[in-house]
């Protein structure tokens, strides 16, 4: 009986130990001494020579270091660390493809600082970045921070599309940068709003020119989808140190000087100055008393009749905010209407002052007519707000009145193209409110609005009515607006009448029959009409006067 002869246990251990190196995913490199490389693996000679050789040799050189290199469209990780036997010492490198890894790493870091859509630093990034550099300057280093916020850009956006509006802020964020050297840095931070760093500065007037420079680059007309876009930016600039040593500081004070351009003239320039730290801490407290009055319910409706001028018939009647505020003194709209409007606050206020007058029907019906109309303000901003108007307009046919209203809608709301007309004109039609075309004829398209939309009514705006006895030329504008409206089946009313010379114009001139002012009435509370009637009363009775206006002779229609 033969025997196989016995196996060699060592040699097959050390078979299995080459044959298991070769099948590691990981790459293994190994140096002698010298420095000369006597082995790599599959996997490291996948890699290609340049990992072999010169990573490898680096991590040869710094060992227990991780090495990180690119090698052709991969990164490799190459650690290397000694390791030895009874007589000889060697180091073994291992190299790893750590691509997939380094990818997800730089989109995390994309998404944490860059923005998506300009690829320009963000919010984030922006902000540790001066406080880097706030942290490092010296007692000599100046710098400075532009608040940059596109105007209108709603308007352009809804407009033209939000294709066309992201590519703008594309071609804005391009032509910015365009203009400044490598240690300035611009960050687009939220929207329209970008902030600018200019460091280093040498002194107020010299970055002030830079500035202006970069404002006048904006006006230039951008080409976007076969549309020439003219745009403008709103920029204020705050210094450091002169208005501030944080990041936070400077951004508001240049916050402030921007929003003092933005209440002037827009597309400018401002620079910080310690009158605009006053007027924000103003705006600041107002602020907070809008929130109070609005949720201690404080504001009331003061109401001004539309008359037809031929008969003194009150046809309709304009409900006023009004708010009532904590001394009890009734302040008008003008004062805290666009801070409602910016704030996000004026859904809310209109909501109450939709209650507000459906509980003041009986009031409105004993003191003007129980068929008068009632017209409502909308802003432009509501307007084109779907999920707001959805509410208003279930709210109001949820009293069973809509169809005494109108809700009067300046130009600019008609501007957003094909939104208010395709989503929220038809709620509205729906429930039988009417739909006003407020303040006509100083708005964004006047015609273009007329040619889209359906509007029952036409306010023509004060400016055209001001003196139109005197202005021939504002006569001609006047009876072509007139015209236009009656002929695309508009009632027609002349805003801001105020003196019997422009009564007499109207009658005389024009088959405009409506009309609102102070020649007729000034908004007034319920209670206060009810109290000039009360004193007024007597005085009629004793007087043969045919000069009396309301609430004399104005009849009920």
């Amino acid at each position: 009986m033969s025997t196989s002869p016995p196996r060699d246990r060592r040699s097959d251990r050390q078979s299995l130990l080459e044959a298991a190196i070769q099948a590691l995913p990981v790459g293994v490199v190994v140096h002698d001494e010298r420095g000369l490389c006597i082995l790599a693996n599959d996997a490291a000679r996948t890699l290609g020579s340049r990992a072999v050789d010169d990573l490898s040799a680096s991590a040869f050189d710094s060992p227990d270091a991780a090495i990180i290199g690119q090698v052709g469209d991969r990164v490799v990780e190459a650690q290397a660390q000694p390791v030895g036997t009874d007589t000889d010492t060697f180091t073994l490198t291992t190299l790893t493809d750590v691509t997939h890894h380094h990818a997800i790493q730089r989109d995390l870091i994309a998404r944490a600082y860059i923005d998506a859509l300009t690829g320009l630093p963000n919010r984030t990034m922006f902000e540790q970045s001066i406080e880097e550099l706030i942290v490092e300057a010296g007692p000599d280093d100046r710098f400075a921070l532009a608040f940059i916020d596109l105007d209108n850009f709603k308007h352009i956006n809804d407009y033209y599309s939000h294709a066309a509006g992201d590519a703008l802020l594309r071609k804005v964020s391009d032509r910015i940068r365009g203009a400044l050297r490598p240690s300035d840095m611009l960050a687009r931070i939220g929207g329209d709003e970008f902030v600018l760093l200019l460091s280093p500065v040498a002194d107020r007037d010299a970055t002030l020119a830079e500035v202006l420079d970069i404002s006048d680059r904006l006006k230039q007309p951008f080409f976007i989808d076969d549309h020439e876009i003219f745009a403008s930016a709103s920029i204020g600039l705050s210094l450091f140190p002169e208005h501030g040593t944080t990041y936070e500081i400077l951004r508001r004070q240049a916050d402030n000087a921007m929003y003092r351009v933005k209440g002037d003239v827009k597309g400018g320039v401002s620079v910080f100055e310690e009158t605009m730290s006053h007027a924000a801490t103003a705006r600041m407290a107002v602020e907070q008393r809008l929130r109070l009055a609005i949720r201690d319910r404080c504001f009331c409706c003061a109401f001004q009749p539309k008359v037809d001028m031929r008969t003194h018939a009150v046809t309709g009647v304009e409900v006023l905010l009004r708010w009532r505020d904590e001394l009890g003194v009734i302040q008008a709209p003008g004062d805290f209407i666009g801070l409602a409007i910016e704030l996000g606050l004026i859904n809310e206020i209109t909501l109450q002052v939709l209650n507000e007058t459906v509980q003041t029907m009986p009031d409105i019906d004993e003191v003007f007519g129980p068929d008068v109309t009632v017209s409502l303000n909308i802003a432009a901003k509501q307007a084109c707000d779907v999920p707001f108007m959805s509410a208003f307009c279930d709210a109001l046919g949820a009293t069973g009145l809509a169809r005494r209203f109108v809700l009067e809608l300046t130009e600019e709301a008609f501007f957003t193209k094909g939104r208010f007309q395709r989503e929220v004109l038809p709620r509205i039609r729906a429930i039988g409110a009417r739909v006003s075309i407020d303040d006509f004829g100083v708005g964004y398209s006047s015609l273009a609005a007329l040619a889209e939309i359906t509007a029952d009514e036409l306010k023509i705006d004060r400016s055209f009515i001001t003196d139109i006895d005197k202005r021939p030329r504002s006569q001609i504008v006047l009876k072509a607006i007139e015209s236009l409206g009656m002929a695309l089946g508009m009632s027609v009313v002349a805003e801001g009448v105020e003196t019997f010379e422009e009564v007499a114009y109207l009658l005389g001139a024009t088959q405009i029959r409506c009309a609102q002012g102070y020649y007729y009435a000034k908004p007034q509370l319920i209670e206060q009409i009810r109290q000039e009637e009360r004193v007024s009363a007597p005085r009629a009775a004793q007087s043969r006067s045919s000069d009396f206006r309301l609430p004399n002779l104005l009849r009920r229609a």
